[in-house]
C-alpha cells in the first residue's frame, strides 16, 4: 500500500493539502483514517490522483467544476467497461447470432444517419 507522503513524491507538483481537500470532498477514497495510521492508497487511488492534478494543474480546471468532469469521466469508463463485457459476451456467440447482431447494428447506425 502506498501512503500520503509517497504520493507526494509521485505526483509531481502535486500540494499535500490540496490531496487533503481531495480526500474530503470523496474523489480519492483511499483506506484508513487521518488520525492513527494515515490512509491506504491502492494503485487505482493513485492513478486517480494524477488525473485529478492533471485536470487541476495542467488543464486549469477550477476546482468547483471538477466534480461535473470527474462524473462525466467515470460514467464514460463506467460505459466502456460495459462495452467490453458486451463484446466479449458477443464473441462467445455463434456466428449467426453475432452476424445478425452486427446487421442490426448497421440497420440503426443507417437510420441515425438519414435522420441527420
Amino acid at each position: 500500500m502506498i501512503t500520503i507522503e509517497m504520493i507526494g513524491r509521485m505526483v509531481p507538483g502535486l500540494e499535500i493539502a490540496d490531496l487533503e481537500r481531495w480526500i474530503a470532498n470523496r474523489w480519492i477514497r483511499p483506506e484508513g483514517q487521518p488520525q492513527g495510521g494515515g490512509y491506504l492508497f491502492r494503485e487505482v487511488d493513485v492513478a486517480r490522483v494524477r488525473l485529478i492534478a492533471e485536470l487541476r494543474y495542467d488543464l486549469h480546471i477550477e476546482e468547483e467544476t471538477l466534480p461535473v468532469v470527474l462524473s462525466l469521466m467515470d460514467q464514460l469508463y463506467g460505459l466502456r467497461h460495459r462495452m467490453r463485457m458486451l463484446h466479449a459476451a458477443i464473441e462467445r456467440q455463434p456466428a449467426e447470432i453475432r452476424d445478425t447482431i452486427a446487421q442490426h447494428l448497421a440497420e440503426q447506425l443507417g437510420r441515425r444517419d438519414t435522420e441527420r
